[in-house]
């Protein structure tokens, strides 16, 4: 699983620092909002042909991660 996770890249001169796919200027939140419009994977894939099925999983786990962090209330 991490191994996946190495497509999703960060660098702060591109998509305003947002976490990108494999350095292409296609943001994490590009993937999910397809996602989220109901599009299967294969029609992101139709859509965004620079992609690979491993980009969209390395997507979703990122994702699942960044929501998954303990929150401390006071």
């Amino acid at each position: 699983m991490s191994k996946l996770l190495e497509r999703i890249t960060v660098n702060p001169r591109q998509c305003g620092g947002r976490p990108c796919i494999r350095g292409m200027r296609i943001r994490v939140s590009d993937v999910l909002d397809l996602f989220a419009a109901e599009l299967s994977s294969e029609q992101i894939l139709e859509e965004l042909p620079d992609l690979e099925m491993d980009d969209l999983r390395a997507a979703l786990i990122y994702a699942s991660r960044k929501l998954n962090h303990p929150v401390l209330v006071a």
